[in-house]
């Protein structure tokens, strides 16, 4: 498959080498002429200029490629690189970030085939968008690490907090939330966890004790 992505940072570089690892052909747009030394560098195509320039777009291949992410830091440069994408039958995938409002999300998703949250997923959640796959993270993660989920029982402190605000310790990751009796997915910024939720997580093998405790009130008093 062939993927256009406008914007090589943290998430863009690490979207491109998963993909880039399994076989596809990716181009990349960025207006960093360092950002495009280091994708040309990494055996990427790379082209100078604005994620939303269309001519910049088709120069790196958008009419036949099969997606394009919007992995910018700028939401309106994701915006109008995926409205542009849409135009060319592309699947879309735009970045937007935590601390945007549900309203925002709302809006926004309405115009794109997929949203992702960087910090939250990062490049493993915006690959399996571009790819259009089930909600499947876990193959990108590092072997390292160890995954688990846990219901979160009535007393534990973490009840009515939203997602993005749970105290973690360092070393771990909340990827997925599921209400009660409901599918997990990836939580959106304005998600709160209720009594009966299930939660998913990564984490070094040595915290995910503590983890479990925490969203199970027991946490040591």
């Amino acid at each position: 498959m062939k993927f256009v992505i406008a914007g090589y940072g943290r998430v863009g570089i690490r979207t491109a080498d998963i993909l880039g690892s399994e076989g596809h052909e990716v181009s990349i747009v960025d207006n960093d002429p360092e950002k495009i030394e280091r994708a040309t560098s990494e055996g990427f195509d790379a082209y100078f200029g604005e994620g939303d320039d269309e001519e910049v777009l088709r120069e790196a291949g958008l009419e036949t490629a099969d997606a394009l992410g919007g992995l910018t830091g700028d939401l309106n440069v994701n915006l109008s690189a995926c409205v542009i994408g849409d135009a060319y039958d592309c699947r879309t995938v735009m970045r937007i970030d935590d601390d945007y409002h549900a309203d925002i999300y709302e809006k926004y998703a309405a115009e794109v085939d997929e949203v992702i949250y960087p910090e939250r997923l990062g490049a493993a959640g915006a690959k399996t968008a571009l790819l259009g796959g089930d909600f499947d993270v876990l193959g990108d993660l590092t072997e390292s690490l160890s995954a688990a989920s846990v219901v979160v029982d009535e007393g534990a402190s973490v009840v009515g907090q939203r997602v993005v605000e749970v105290d973690v310790p360092d070393g771990v990751l909340i990827y997925a939330h599921g209400s009660a009796n409901e599918p997990m997915t990836i939580p959106l910024p304005q998600t709160e966890i209720g009594v009966g939720d299930e939660v998913a997580f990564i984490a070094e093998p040595d915290l995910v004790a503590s983890v479990r405790a925490q969203f199970s009130g027991e946490e040591a008093a």
